[in-house]
């Protein structure tokens, strides 16, 4: 983009901006169409791999920005539509391999499972799963043990460098790159007027609180996020309704609170 942007929206993608059910969007449209109107900039913050963004990114038609893929561990550029090549997932995987099998038989991750595995814990179709599957940062992974042989397996990890993030789902192992990091990176790169973040998941937190606002998108599906910081004055908010309902309401509030609205066509 030739001008900076009047506004830099970051936006998680499962219980966000996409349904936790349907992993439909739908309901974001109103906003999404006003967001290009006024020439703002949205970038896709996920967990989700390479393959599964570039579907996605295409469908909403924002291939014109990055995205944040693999919970921060990477970036998508703009109009890319190639899987990164890397050997971090290799490594991931020998050194979580290496652990002792009390500690490794209990997480059970992506690269453990077949397609139609991913595809049943998930709700993706089968195509869906297996871009899923396609990683090159990170794993993802079920955690089926107690809640304290969980805080050993994640001690251990630690000693290879690797990192566990809980997320929307799942329990996402990489080398520690996060989601704020990469927004760090893009908000210098596109240097807009106002930023503003939305999630729903304990890994959007940093990139919650790192933006000038944050939005905290309901999901019945899991736990509330705590209260954070910010809160008390409205620079992070909590939404009513849920998934892409709710982030359509957010962003049209944000839009109109900060008065970038002009000259935008009106979307029924």
């Amino acid at each position: 983009m030739t001008m900076p942007p009047p506004l830099l929206v970051f936006t998680d993608l499962d219980g966000t901006l996409l349904s936790h059910t349907s992993y439909r969007w739908d309901a974001a449209t109103q906003a999404l169409d006003i967001l290009r109107d006024i020439g703002a900039a949205l970038v896709i913050a996920s967990s989700k791999s390479a393959p599964e963004i570039i579907e996605i990114r295409a469908q909403l038609g924002w291939t014109n920005c990055p995205a944040i893929i693999e919970n921060g561990a990477g970036i998508l550029p703009p109009e890319s539509t190639d899987t990164p090549k890397t050997e971090t997932y290799v490594r991931l995987r020998r050194a979580l391999d290496s652990l002792p099998a009390n500690l490794r038989d209990p997480f059970r991750g992506f690269g453990d499972m077949t397609v139609a595995q991913i595809a049943q814990i998930t709700g993706l179709s089968h195509s869906g799963a297996a871009n899923a599957a396609e990683r090159a940062f990170s794993e993802p992974g079920i955690w089926s043990g107690s809640a304290e042989l969980r805080s050993t397996f994640i001690d251990a990890l630690h000693d290879h460098d690797i990192h566990a993030r809980e997320g929307g789902r799942f329990l996402t192992l990489s080398y520690g790159r996060t989601k704020a990091d990469q927004m760090a990176a893009l908000t210098d790169a596109f240097a807009p007027r106002h930023t503003l973040a939305l999630g729903d998941a304990p890994n959007d937190i940093e990139m919650l609180q790192a933006a000038d606002f944050g939005v905290i998108v309901a999901n019945p599906h899991r736990a509330p996020l705590p209260p954070m910081p910010g809160e008390d004055t409205g620079r992070i908010t909590r939404t009513t309704l849920a998934g892409p309902a709710g982030w359509n309401t957010a962003v049209l509030d944000m839009i109109a609170r900060l008065n970038l609205n002009e000259g935008a066509t009106k979307h029924g």
